[in-house]
């Protein structure tokens, strides 16, 4: 008899049967999800036999739960993540001209899931523009809820544009609005509350695993009181909160200043010895040429929304794409956790059996992970990875492999459950 997740004292307590709400998703939802299943069942089983299983409960959102129920985003689906905590969706269509801003982003706010994790690896025979794509091992934690994915603008023209406007000028002496009378505005709130949450999670992210390094990923340079102070915020939290298990790049420099340059060397390198997480800052534009040159120098990423959906793509294009990039939307508060496909919905090929469901069996995998259920994990990443190491792949990736075996998303699932030992 299938059970709810429960959220006890901080943690998950996971029956062995447990039910996962999926929304299906639209364009190649459809083609993707059944085969994903199929492998993440694969590997439960072949982890552990009988004893565990996930039992499916079909969710609606996007474009088939607006033909069922006349809306994109029904109570009853947000009802039942709030019930069973942790589930998966296929990718969605945010409807044009019409309804919400994205269907995502109103999963993510109203059950207030400010993590967006993205973890970044290469399997071994995957195309990649870079020269050595297995020295990329990063774990992107982007903050979900704040910055401009807040949503607060207002369209030139507007009487709330005008007010915003006047108000700027009139009440604050603002004189650097270049073009005042044609301009639309946006706001950036970014709070010391959200900051702190976002880069607990990830410093606790690398501590449990054992990672050399967190990097705060920001453009404080120019944003100084919302990106400097996610900055700041981060290296208060870490000495504060973690002063034990880390060593931060803030300290670093104060020694190096005080103390001089061979005292500050001997401190970084003790720290490391004594396996401290490592925690340094990086401008975002910066970072964005560090993880091409020096991939290996970074591990963890804790940033902002916006540059946080910048850095997922440009990394994952580092290892095969996005068509491969899985990720997820945590609340590590309250245990809510939705998996998610991080591509579209591509409806030019949907039904054709080209798309490719490694993101949404990813995800999965991720998913697994969160339940506590590694070795299931573990099936499905070794199985992947000798999937590819064999070069048969969905056209996707079949266009940019030499030798390579041309499946549909159905036989590339198959593929994957047959190298599962």
């Amino acid at each position: 008899m299938s059970d709810k997740i429960q959220f006890t004292n901080g943690k998950l307590c996971v029956p062995d049967d447990p039910i996962i709400p999926f929304i299906e998703g639209d364009g190649i939802g459809k083609d993707i999800t059944e085969p994903s299943q199929r492998v993440i069942n694969a590997a439960v089983t072949a982890a552990y036999g009988n004893e565990k299983k996930i039992e499916w409960k079909e969710v609606l959102a996007g474009k088939k739960a607006f033909e069922q129920t006349g809306t994109y985003l029904p109570d009853e689906t947000l009802q039942a993540f709030e019930e069973y905590l942790v589930g998966i969706k296929g990718p969605l269509e945010t409807p044009v001209g019409e309804g919400i801003r994205s269907l995502n982003v109103a999963l993510r706010q109203t059950l207030d899931l400010f993590v967006c994790l993205r973890p970044i690896r290469w399997f071994k025979g995957v195309p990649s523009p870079i020269r050595y794509p297995e020295l990329v091992d990063m774990h992107i934690f982007r903050e979900n809820t704040e910055d401009i994915y807040a949503g607060i603008e207002f369209m030139t023209g507007t009487e709330k544009a005008i007010k915003f406007r006047d108000f700027l000028i009139n009440e604050f002496g603002v004189d650097k609005i270049r073009f005042p009378e044609s301009s639309s505005f946006g706001v950036k709130p970014v709070s010391k509350d959200g900051s702190e949450r976002l880069i607990r999670a990830a410093l606790k992210y690398a501590i449990e695993r054992s990672l050399p390094s967190v990097t705060l990923v920001h453009k404080g340079n120019i944003m100084k009181f919302t990106e400097g102070a996610f900055k700041n915020w981060g290296y208060d939290l870490a000495e504060n909160e973690f002063p034990h298990q880390t060593y931060t790049w803030k300290k670093y420099q104060q020694t190096l200043k005080n103390e001089g340059e061979e005292q500050a060397k001997s401190e970084l390198e003790k720290a490391k010895k004594m396996g401290r997480v490592i925690v340094k800052d990086c401008i975002t534009d910066a970072f964005l040429q560090e993880s091409l040159l020096h991939p290996f120098d970074h591990s963890v990423i804790a940033t902002l929304n916006l540059n946080g959906d910048y850095i997922s793509d440009q990394l994952a294009a580092m290892v095969g794409g996005i068509g491969i990039s899985p990720g997820a939307n945590i609340n590590y508060n309250s245990g809510y956790a939705i998996f998610e496909a991080t591509h579209g919905t591509a409806p030019n090929i949907a039904g054709t059996g080209k798309a490719n469901p490694g993101s949404l069996i990813l995800s999965g995998a991720m998913l697994l992970e969160y339940l506590g259920w590694y070795e299931a994990a573990e099936h499905v990443y070794d199985a992947m990875e000798h999937t590819f190491s064999r070069r048969k792949v969905t056209s996707d990736l079949f266009s940019m492999m030499e030798g390579a075996t041309l499946l549909s998303t159905s036989q590339f699932a198959d593929e994957i459950i047959r190298n599962m030992h």
